[in-house]
């Protein structure tokens, strides 16, 4: 798939995130996988998957763009989505189109800069890069850097951002407004009506994760309610 064909094939569509926690049962690659699987049959234009693990179950199962990350957690750091080039080569190793890394303003280990990882994914892997951020200016910055598209995975998710509560409207809507690249809505949309919204707001494509394969958290909920 060349890149210009991975980027139209998502727009205004659904990405479904497939992932499970480490400690839950689904947190296995051919679960993973047969979710993702699920999510194609059923319409998902590209999932989401952490892990080389899952992303290499996942691309023997589906024929749509995978955005692919690795989740590390790094001591005396926030960031662990993709953190570090070598975590990127190993998730397009794995077979992810798309890398998804933390292009938030918050310190990276290793001294990487989101300019130099965004420029060898491009330039080493041949890879487009999806910034996760938090903020419109961290989107204008990862713009600056080489983003090929931006979400807003991680608003709420930051010292900054802490106090709102996903989806973030108004981070998207500047977003579209600001940027000339895809804008992704990510992060809090739990119905339909809400990814509609996304995409009449300008969304290029929406993601949706707990809300459709969240099954420990979602059963939690109802558990705790009853």
């Amino acid at each position: 798939m060349t890149n210009d064909y991975l980027i139209q094939a998502l727009r205004h569509g659904l990405i479904v995130s497939c992932q499970a926690p480490v400690e839950s049962p689904l947190h296995e690659p051919m679960v993973i996988a047969a979710m993702a699987q699920a999510a194609v049959n059923n319409g998902a234009v590209g999932v989401r998957i952490d892990t080389p693990a899952h992303i290499s179950a996942v691309q023997e199962r589906v024929q749509v763009p995978i955005i692919g990350l690795w989740k590390q957690v790094i001591s005396g750091y926030d960031v662990y989505i993709t953190p570090q080039f070598h975590h990127a080569a190993a998730v397009a190793q794995a077979g992810a189109d798309i890398i998804a890394i933390d292009a938030t303003s918050r310190n990276r280990p290793g001294g990487e800069t989101i300019a130099d990882i965004i420029a060898k994914i491009h330039q080493e892997l041949g890879k487009l890069v999806m910034a996760d951020v938090d903020t419109i200016e961290a989107a204008k910055a990862a713009v600056a850097a080489g983003a090929d598209i931006v979400g807003t995975t991680l608003f709420g998710y930051t010292a900054q951002t802490k106090h709102l509560s996903p989806p973030g409207w108004e981070l998207l809507t500047q977003m579209v407004q600001m940027l000339d690249v895809p804008a992704i809505c990510e992060g809090g949309i739990s119905s339909p009506q809400m990814a509609r919204r996304a995409i009449d707001l300008g969304a290029y494509a929406v993601v949706v994760g707990t809300a459709i394969t969240g099954i420990d958290y979602l059963v939690r909920g109802y558990v705790k309610e009853l």
